[in-house]
């Protein structure tokens, strides 16, 4: 497993770039930046558990060397012992403690040889004493058997039980040194001589093993402080990280749900991390969008009923108010002669036939907008199919003096799937939408030309009408949009004719577009998928 070093941002533990060795463990996890890292939320979480084990013991064992170097050269300078006893003493401490005292006890011994009586002198043995506490160390002088010294804190009834019995030697000095475990844990060193008197001195260097060097406890304390200081960093900084990348998101997703319950919907998710929450800010703004685009959908569909009621009412008033007149008319007699009343009657006729037609209108609309009109697939040879409906269409117009012009350029057989009855509603709307805006004064003329244009059949609806507007030729298909008022006041209609041709072509997976010259004539474009050759089955929609 190879190393990788991880940046993690400025975390305030180093100046520019906080870098450590961490575990490979997945190369596409980190995205290396100047500025910062960018990564998934889970790949924080598991270089954050990284950080959290590697880098504390990485940076306290660097704290704890410098603190180790720092303490051991103090023990050295202190206490005079060599290089390296330091080490041995932690697990060892008669070692050290053995050491610490020699510079001292050798130079007791050098003065034993000069002025032994010195060692009766309480003010030489003060300054002894207080050298030796330098040391960690007790003074306790015997002369004769009889105490006449003690700077330990024992009672001279302890000191008796630990410390050796006068040895004399040939010599005139004898050293004596020797550990007293057991409840007193001590080393002692002692110098046993005579004067010139006769009198026999023991003086004993009282070194306790239960207490600890000042300096080491300084470094525990020491390591223990920088423990708790780089637990504290550490754990500051990985907080810190994972609230920018949590809670400051959540932060803006809840403005955001507070601007959508308050039905402000004209905000804009502001730019998150690359992350699980990130990914769930861009699905709230996906979803702020789709909420706003639906409520402005409903508000226009609102507005467009409304203009549907109003389109409506007056589109059935008119018709009715000829209805009631020529009723009234017959009633009153008006109508005193059988041809008069034949004309009303058949102009009654009309008028319930045009409301009739905008009822059916309404409720095709209606079902096709909602899916629930059943389509019926056949398997339909195209110039059949199109030569039957201009046949049909042909009587009609040729009652309205409007011409009727249908080009095949087909070169050979095609066919198409479609459903029938509803392709006939689509081929009716366009010829009576045509008829409905033929211009006065003029012969009208509807022209229909069929192409075959490789994977489609292009049909193309052409009239001499009045044409429509730039302005308007791209909502002609909008649902419930008339042209200007003046012209409808005149023609009437819904205005929902064309939305259920573009409704009726897109479910039959087609295509259909509008060019028009206003003053000159309208344009109808229809792409319809050709039949494949080995689908020759009926299929349902």
């Amino acid at each position: 497993m190879q190393p990788i070093l991880v940046y993690i941002g400025n975390l305030g533990l180093f100046n520019n770039f906080n870098i450590f060795v961490i575990p490979q463990i997945s190369l596409n996890m980190v995205v290396f930046s100047r500025k910062g890292v960018t990564m998934k939320l889970k790949n924080k979480l598991v270089i954050s558990f990284c950080i959290m084990v590697f880098l504390p013991v990485i940076l306290c064992s660097m704290a704890m060397g410098c603190l180790y170097h720092i303490q051991k050269e103090s023990i050295e300078r202190t206490y005079e012992v060599e290089d390296g006893a330091v080490l041995i003493g932690v697990y060892s401490p008669i070692m050290i403690f053995g050491g610490i005292t020699d510079g001292i006890y050798e130079d007791m011994k050098v003065k034993v040889e000069e002025n032994p009586a010195q060692f009766a002198d309480t003010g030489y043995l003060d300054e002894l004493s207080q050298e030796l506490s330098a040391k960690l160390s007790c003074l306790v002088v015997r002369v004769n058997g009889r105490i006449i010294y003690n700077s330990t804190s024992l009672p001279d009834a302890d000191i008796r039980k630990i410390l050796p019995e006068y040895s004399d030697t040939k010599e005139n000095i004898s050293d004596v040194g020797t550990y007293k475990g057991g409840e007193y844990q001590n080393l002692i060193k002692q110098l046993n001589f005579r004067d010139s008197e006769g009198n026999y001195y023991s003086v004993s260097i009282v070194t306790s093993l239960k207490q600890i060097l000042p300096q080491i406890k300084a470094f525990i304390v020491e390591v223990i402080m920088v423990i708790i200081f780089v637990l504290m960093i550490t754990s500051l900084g990985l907080t810190l990280w994972i609230y920018s990348s949590i809670v400051r998101p959540l932060n803006k997703l809840k403005l955001a749900t507070n601007n959508i319950k308050e039905g402000n919907m004209d905000f804009e998710m502001p730019k998150v991390s690359n992350n699980e929450i990130g990914d769930v800010c861009r699905d709230f703004e996906d979803m702020r969008v789709i909420l706003k685009n639906s409520s402005e959908e409903k508000l226009k569909s609102d507005v467009e009923e409304k203009e549907l009621i109003r389109n409506i009412s007056h589109d059935l008033k008119t018709p009715l108010t000829a209805i009631k007149g020529y009723v009234e008319g017959l009633q009153d007699g008006v109508a005193n002669t059988p041809e008069k009343q034949a004309k009303y009657i058949q102009t009654i006729a009309n008028k319930v036939n045009d409301m009739d037609k905008l009822i059916d209108e309404l409720t095709i609309y209606s079902r096709l907008d909602t899916n629930r009109v059943p389509y019926t697939f056949v398997r339909c040879n195209v110039s059949d199919y199109f030569g039957d409906c201009c046949e049909e269409i042909g009587t009609e117009l040729e009652a309205s003096q409007i011409g009727l012009e249908y080009n095949d350029h087909l070169t050979e057989p095609a066919y198409m799937n479609v459903d029938p009855e509803q392709l006939k509603r689509v081929v009716n709307n366009i010829i009576s939408n045509s008829v409905k805006y033929m211009a006065e004064g003029r012969q009208g003329r509807i022209t229909i030309d069929l192409y075959d244009e490789g994977d489609y059949i292009h049909v193309i609806f052409s009239d001499n009408g009045i044409g429509i507007a730039a302005k308007d030729i791209e909502h002609v298909f909008e649902r419930f949009y008339r042209t200007d008022e003046s012209r409808n006041s005149k023609h009437g209609g819904s205005g929902i004719g064309l939305a259920i041709v573009k409704k009726i072509v897109e479910d039959h997976k087609g295509k259909i577009w509008a060019e028009s010259v206003e003053g000159e004539g309208t344009t109808m474009h229809l792409n319809l998928i050709k039949a494949k050759a080995e689908n020759n089955n009926a299929q349902e929609a």
